[in-house]
């Protein structure tokens, strides 16, 4: 593994850097291998859509997240999951993007609007004083799928990879969420918050799992109905009447 873990931990000047490797690997070298199980079925799909990132990169354009980012969320084990956070797609400024939808690394500022918007309906929702960072790798280690409708972006063009073959692959991992089931049959607990239109229209693949929907954070929409939503107190409620651990949402200081 250490050839997959010097990839992952990639960081390069050069914006291209390790896209052209991506579409020829392995799924179990690309994530966990229970996504790479669950996704197995579009395996072609998610090459076809990697090659095009690929080849995006490999004429200058700047492609966000960087290569070693761009799968991050199905790094996570598919059965650890017990919230599941939609979003649209990554942040188009460079250095922002890094693979969880609406996280940043720990080191950038200032915060994006968007998130920034999260932390403000957290202290509102629970009480929760702002972070002044956007590390949000705490939540994903309690079982948090930071995942966004569409995976990569050209730096400065939101929305600009939609259509390019992301949204097969999203609703095809959305589908492998909602259909684990424990020893009994039953569905494993799961609750799903759904940020924005793009986010809302994959309600039909949760198969009743309870979802907390709301338009987006982003400042253009955030007081549309994001702002009140309280969605962190309503989905460790949902939660803990599933049986399952409530989420601890507020994040720990940055080392």
């Amino acid at each position: 593994m250490a050839g997959e873990e010097a990839f992952f931990e990639l960081e390069s000047e050069d914006h291209s850097a390790g896209f052209e490797a991506l579409p020829g690997m392995a799924l179990e070298d690309l994530m966990a291998p229970d996504w790479a199980g669950a996704l197995s079925g579009i395996e072609d799909e998610l090459r076809s859509v990697l090659a095009f990132v690929a080849a995006e990169a490999g004429r200058g354009a700047h492609v966000l997240p960087a290569a070693s980012n761009i799968l991050r969320a199905f790094r996570q084990p598919l059965a650890d999951v017990k919230v599941l956070i939609l979003g649209q797609d990554p942040y188009p400024t460079p250095g922002h993007a890094v693979g969880l939808s609406f996280a940043v690394s720990g080191q950038t500022r200032p915060i994006p609007r968007s998130l920034s918007n999260i932390y403000r309906e957290m202290e509102t929702d629970l009480g929760l004083p702002p972070r002044v960072h956007g590390d949000l790798s705490a939540w994903t280690g309690q079982g948090v799928l930071l995942l966004n409708r569409v995976l990569s972006v050209a730096a400065g063009a939101a929305g600009s990879h939609r259509g390019k073959g992301w949204e097969a692959i999203t609703t095809a991992a959305v589908t492998a969420v909602a259909r684990r089931r424990n020893a009994a049959g039953q569905q494993s607990p799961l609750v799903a918050i759904l940020w924005g239109k793009d986010a809302e229209a994959v309600q039909p693949l949760l198969e009743g799992a309870p979802v907390i929907s709301s338009a987006h954070p982003s400042p253009l929409s955030a007081s549309r109905g994001f702002f009140g939503s309280r969605p962190f107190s309503r989905a460790n409620a949902l939660l803990r009447m599933q049986g399952a651990d409530p989420v601890i949402w507020e994040l720990p200081p940055l080392p």
